[in-house]
């Protein structure tokens, strides 16, 4: 099998995972990211089985898929916020927040603000209402800018 036609095939079987997990067919999803792992490993198929054993309750197990994800591509944003979000859910949250950092840094990231929402809600937890609040409103500057730039 050529290297392009793997990387079709992982990308086939993460598609279905996805579609898998949309329709809340939980098990199907994590058996076909798994398998899409094993053709080709992308920190995207990390992420999203992750994403989905945090949905069965197991963060433990989404936490490490995350932790692989970086390993794979340490730009990706989406495993840093999903780590932090994770141990705001089980009250970890002096834990979480350097993972919500790390996340707002990151260079692939389609959607900035989630890590900024969940720093807000880390920031509420901590009652640090000021940091909390700058926070939220970051979101906002970065779509203006966004706006007024054409971008």
């Amino acid at each position: 099998m050529t290297s392009q036609s793997r990387l079709e095939e992982a990308a086939g079987l993460f598609q279905e995972g996805y579609e898998a997990q949309m329709r809340g067919e939980l098990d199907e999803a994590v058996d076909l990211y798994q398998r899409s792992l094993a053709v080709h490993a992308t920190a995207e198929a990390h992420t999203f089985l992750g994403w989905t054993y945090s949905f069965q309750g197991r963060l433990d197990d989404a936490i490490e898929e995350c932790k692989k994800a970086i390993a794979v591509d340490p730009e990706f944003g989406n495993p840093y916020n999903d780590i932090g979000a994770y141990l705001l859910q089980v009250g970890r949250v002096d834990d979480a927040i350097p993972w919500l950092e790390k996340a707002t840094l990151a260079r692939r990231y389609e959607a900035p603000h989630y890590p900024r929402f969940n720093l807000g809600r880390a920031y509420v937890a901590k009652q640090m209402y000021s940091r909390a609040l700058a926070e939220f409103e970051r979101p906002l500057e970065i779509r203006s800018s966004r706006a007024s730039s054409g971008s």
